[in-house]
């Protein structure tokens, strides 16, 4: 099933792999709280969508199902629909990476880079990592997570924005 859009020549090797970038863009709003990374932050500040909003794991999201060439998060959950209205995004990857799954792929890893001047990444990565993993149903050695700020330049650095990145790595399962 693997080998469903565009035919994937298999050479030298057993395995297939395939590569997914994601890239997403919020605008920071005042009031509530950061939905990033499947948590709630400290911040006085929330991102504006029409789900929750949650930058990096829409960007997981598309990484995901782009490797498995299988859409977009747009594709999968219109911004048009009222049923996304306010959605949790852990549910919208949970349902992506399921049918990743279902056409026979295997998620090897995630690096994920936030770019956002506030709130400061770190003390919250390995808790990220954690519950990203939990939706996926992997390790958490699997996802990497870094942060960067604006420099206080463009809309990341003003503190208007914050963007996430991510590659995922997927596998061909065996007999898929």
């Amino acid at each position: 099933m693997c080998e469903s859009k565009g035919q994937v020549q298999r050479t030298m090797s057993a395995h297939v792999y395939r590569i997914g970038l994601g890239h997403d863009t919020h605008r920071l709003a005042d009031g509530g709280s950061l939905r990033l990374g499947g948590m709630d932050l400290p911040l006085e500040r929330h991102l504006v969508g029409h789900s929750d909003a949650d930058v990096l794991l829409h960007a997981i999201t598309d990484a995901v199902l782009g490797g498995a060439n299988l859409g977009d998060i747009g594709e999968l959950f219109p911004d048009d629909r009222s049923e996304n209205r306010g959605r949790d995004s852990a549910d919208m990857l949970c349902l992506a990476m399921q049918r990743v799954r279902e056409a026979g792929f295997e998620l090897v890893n995630l690096d994920c880079v936030v770019l956002a001047q506030r709130p400061k990444i770190l003390p919250f990565r390995d808790k990220m990592r954690v519950r990203i993993a939990e939706i996926l149903h992997v390790d958490p050695g699997q996802i990497g997570i870094k942060a960067k700020t604006g420099e206080h330049v463009g809309p990341v650095g003003r503190e208007e924005a914050i963007v996430a990145e991510c590659v995922a790595l997927l596998a061909c399962r065996a007999g898929a």
